[in-house]
């Protein structure tokens, strides 16, 4: 019950800000095009804090065991996630918007004030490993399918700054070295803008659409329906099939905060993505939208089998 209030509370909150990103193209101060600005902060700003800010926590052996292990179990997941596309995008005819909706999770924006909430903020890194991974593949293998395919431009991909990010913050980590205070508040300032900026980006794409449009189009709904509930049983399966809980100590609350990732709905920066690479952002949001909505019946419902599935 604490668990679904709290989910609750958080996608109500975002869903909020949405309606005034809605609202402020609606009502003619902004277009849904002036959003690509907002599109390149996130993604080049709001999202490196987030990934500097989960390395500035205190090494220790458990926390390294703890680290390698939700870092194991988020590749895991996300090849489970390739794989499934990749068997699923012929048969159901998804498009590469759709079957990115179904490979990334909003786990940034989600995942990281419920794990905060629920279990303290030292399983809040755990969670991060999850983001971090999906950063990885969200500027490698999901950019090159937004560009629409051909070789991977390497040079592009490493002097990324969401890479160039996660390089330093290990280095920062494993080094020791702690940045001062004013310039940590700053990043987690600025990390805490994620999931504002990405219900503003959602709710001014999906503006210049007809509300019906979003609500009543019967093909979203598949879509949604895998990254809601398809894909996190398969999840819950493999993880249950492998044990998964039981390979270190502490193992079911660091699962936990892996799983709670991976069954977000559909990342907010494929949206940003869509827009930097003239995709349809418009769908990628209205994709994000009605999942995000959904997810306030089907997250609940998911933990609760995670529950049942590996019990206290």
């Amino acid at each position: 019950m604490e668990i679904s209030l709290l989910l609750a509370q958080q996608i109500l909150q975002l869903f909020l800000i949405l309606l005034m990103g809605y609202a402020v193209v609606r009502c003619g101060p902004l277009k849904a095009a002036d959003s690509r600005v907002l599109s390149v902060v996130m993604v080049y700003l709001a999202l490196p804090c987030v990934v500097l800010k989960a390395f500035q926590i205190d090494d220790s052996p458990a926390l390294r065991t703890g680290l390698l292990y939700a870092f194991a179990i988020a590749v895991l997941l996300h090849l489970l996630f390739l794989a499934l596309t990749a068997v699923l995008k012929r048969p159901l005819q998804l498009d590469v918007i759709e079957g990115a909706t179904l490979i990334y999770s909003n786990a940034a924006a989600l995942v990281i004030p419920l794990v905060r909430a629920l279990l303290g903020e030292e399983y809040v890194v755990y969670s991060c490993a999850f983001v971090i991974v999906q950063l990885i593949l969200l500027w490698t293998h999901c950019s090159t399918s937004l560009q629409g395919g051909g070789a991977i431009e390497w040079k592009k991909i490493l002097l990324n700054v969401n890479l160039i990010s996660i390089v330093m913050g290990a280095v920062l980590f494993f080094a020791h070295i702690p940045l001062p205070g004013q310039l940590l508040g700053a990043l987690n300032t600025m990390g805490d803008m994620v999931g504002p900026l990405g219900m503003l980006l959602a709710g001014m794409a999906i503006a210049e659409s007809p509300l019906k449009q979003l609500f009543c189009t019967r093909r979203y709904y598949l879509p949604v329906a895998l990254r809601l509930i398809g894909y996190p049983a398969a999840v819950l399966a493999v993880l249950r099939l492998l044990n998964a809980a039981a390979w270190v100590p502490d193992g079911r609350s660091i699962l936990m905060t892996v799983y709670l990732a991976a069954i977000t709905p559909a990342c907010a920066t494929l949206t940003s993505m869509a827009q930097l690479y003239h995709r349809n952002a418009a769908q990628s949001s209205a994709l994000y939208v009605l999942s995000t909505l959904l997810s306030i019946v089907t997250m609940p419902v998911m933990i609760g089998l995670f529950a049942l599935v590996f019990p206290v």
